[in-house]
């Protein structure tokens, strides 16, 4: 099995350095109401990076080839991110 970068890689990682970074600096949430909620949020950024790398191997199991797979991991990233946007 040959190891490849995708786009949900890096999001996992970046979801692993987002729960390591709050954990150890806290969370700066506005209003000062939430200042112990830093692990829960950490916790939260954990739940995201193991789901975004299930997701990525389901990915991997339905498109073989490299590229394809970048093309319809970016395409899922562009549509989540809309989707936060109309939502919130």
């Amino acid at each position: 099995m040959k190891f490849r970068l995708t786009p949900l890689n890096f999001a996992t990682a970046a979801f692993i350095a987002l729960a390591v970074d709050i954990w150890i600096n806290g969370a700066k949430l506005s209003g000062g109401k939430y200042e112990h909620f830093g692990s829960a949020i950490s916790w939260m950024f954990i739940l995201f990076a193991a789901a975004v790398s299930f997701l990525d191997l389901t990915f991997r199991n339905f498109f073989p080839e490299t590229k394809r797979i970048w093309i319809v991991e970016l395409s899922f990233i562009i549509l989540a991110t809309v989707l936060y946007i109309l939502v919130s």
